[in-house]
């Protein structure tokens, strides 16, 4: 069995209500939850929270909310994976054994459903606990500056000031869509990173949504891009 599990508190501060906050036509979490759905991939999608609002709108959009998340489980500090651990298991409380589990972050508006069939192939290819998407850093890392109190410039690393960036090694980063983990791993093991495989996505697709002016460059994009204007 495999399970989608969409984790989104009531308390969001950057962006009050922002899971539930309309994005290009419908609540932010409805484009969690219809790309779950889409997919096919999964037995249930279900919405960990402990939000009463969030909880109905998630339904009326198609997930499941058998369970209310804890409030130890809800504030600002809390880890992903106590929050999924929690949900499998409730989940088996209610006799539904799941093999796979998938965190999807509720702030995915461009989420697609090809990325999650390739992750589970990628997971299930390499037989790692975790797989996410991931993207280049637009520049190279490894010549990255740091600014002094007078303003002057100085490498992090001085034996790469003069090396090419086509030389280098691609660094790069978790864009924060999707897990997908086994049982085993979400039950015992925190860490994701080191603990995955990352799948390659275009840098379109990695965008972060934590400020209004994110919210604002992820309108756009999506209105330059679904809507042609």
């Amino acid at each position: 069995m495999r399970i989608a599990i969409i984790p989104a508190r009531g308390g969001s501060k950057r962006i009050p209500r922002k899971n539930i906050k309309p994005f290009a036509g419908k609540p932010m979490i409805a484009h969690a939850i219809d790309a779950a759905l889409r997919s096919g991939l999964f037995t249930q999608v279900l919405v960990s929270t402990d939000d009463d609002e969030i909880a109905a709108i998630a339904r009326e959009h198609g997930a499941q909310t058998p369970f209310v998340r804890p409030p130890e489980l809800a504030d600002d500090h809390t880890p992903t994976v106590p929050v999924i651990a929690h949900a499998i298991t409730a989940c088996e409380a209610l006799g539904w054994e799941a093999e796979l589990a998938c965190c999807i972050y509720p702030g995915v508006p461009f989420l697609q459903t090809d990325d999650l069939a390739g992750g589970l192939t990628l997971l299930d290819q390499t037989g790692a606990d975790y797989c996410f998407p991931v993207t280049e850093y637009p520049s190279a890392i490894q010549r990255a500056l740091k600014r002094g109190a007078d303003g002057r410039m100085a490498p992090f690393d001085a034996s790469n000031e003069l090396v090419r960036t086509q030389d280098l090694e691609p660094a790069y980063f978790d864009v924060g869509q999707f897990y997908w983990g086994r049982r085993s791993a979400w039950l015992n093991n925190p860490r994701i990173h080191s603990s995955g495989v990352g799948l390659p996505i275009p840098s379109w697709r990695a965008v972060d949504i934590d400020t209004p002016d994110d919210w604002m460059r992820a309108e756009a994009i999506h209105r330059s891009l679904f809507t042609g204007h």
